[in-house]
């Protein structure tokens, strides 16, 4: 009885989670062939995060990389001198960040942990999110937010990309799903595509605006962008 009751906001998000595949099963076999020829496989950073730390826009402090995949933004930062932490729900992914890292001579804590169980010990200068947030169920996104505006320090600051509707024939998401879409349709379609208009309306309760610009196509192996992500970077009110 107690098993299929809902007493608390966590039983209720654990249910809605059933209606849909866990992460891990996607994610695991996802990175497993290393060799797969995913852009964002390259060992190359988000060419806005570098533009953020070019122009001085973010400074060496505390990171945390949420969703860090394989690490190729982390060991960026930790190159910055970014006291760096990441954490992906993939424990194949966390392996290879960690070979990364030490083929590197990089002092990078990896751990294998949902962004839901990170226990915030300590607050960041800059938490970055490559690809996290349009991967999330519409119903952790409060809970996932709450706990990015707990991480950062007085006027922290967020970096995120994350996909744009519209760009098919790129690889990218086609269609804008609506909330109510997901829980009617049952799916995501691979990660959620967001109209700047709806990126703002769920960022700006927590976060003001410093740049919001379209990620600019790279064609060298130094810096990983693709036209159908969104870039923005936020400052912690």
């Amino acid at each position: 009885m107690a098993e299929k009751t809902i007493r608390s906001y966590e039983d209720l998000l654990s249910m809605l989670d059933q209606k849909f595949r866990s992460p891990e099963q996607f994610w695991d076999p996802f990175y497993t062939n290393r060799e797969k020829p995913v852009p964002f496989f390259k060992n190359a950073p988000d060419e806005n995060l570098v533009s953020y730390y070019e122009r001085n826009l973010i400074q060496p402090g505390k990171a945390m990389d949420s969703g860090c995949g394989s690490g190729r933004n982390s060991i960026y930062l930790a190159k910055q001198g970014f006291d760096v932490v990441g954490y992906d729900i993939s424990s194949v992914a966390i392996e290879w960040a960690r070979d990364r890292a030490d083929e590197s001579k990089l002092n990078i804590h990896f751990e294998c942990k949902s962004v839901f169980e990170i226990n915030v010990l300590e607050q960041f200068d800059l938490v970055y999110d490559s690809g996290c947030l349009h991967h999330l169920l519409p119903h952790r996104r409060i809970q996932y937010l709450d706990m990015i505006y707990r991480s950062l320090k007085s006027g922290g600051f967020f970096g995120i990309t994350c996909f744009r509707p519209g760009f098919g024939d790129l690889g990218g998401p086609v269609r804008e799903m609506s909330d109510w879409d997901v829980y009617e349709e049952g799916t995501m379609n691979g990660g959620l595509a967001f109209s700047e208009e709806k990126i703002r309306y769920i960022l700006e309760p927590y976060f003001e605006c410093i740049e919001f610009k379209s990620v600019e196509k790279q064609d060298n192996d130094e810096v990983f962008g693709v036209p159908f992500l969104w870039g923005s970077l936020w400052k912690k009110k």
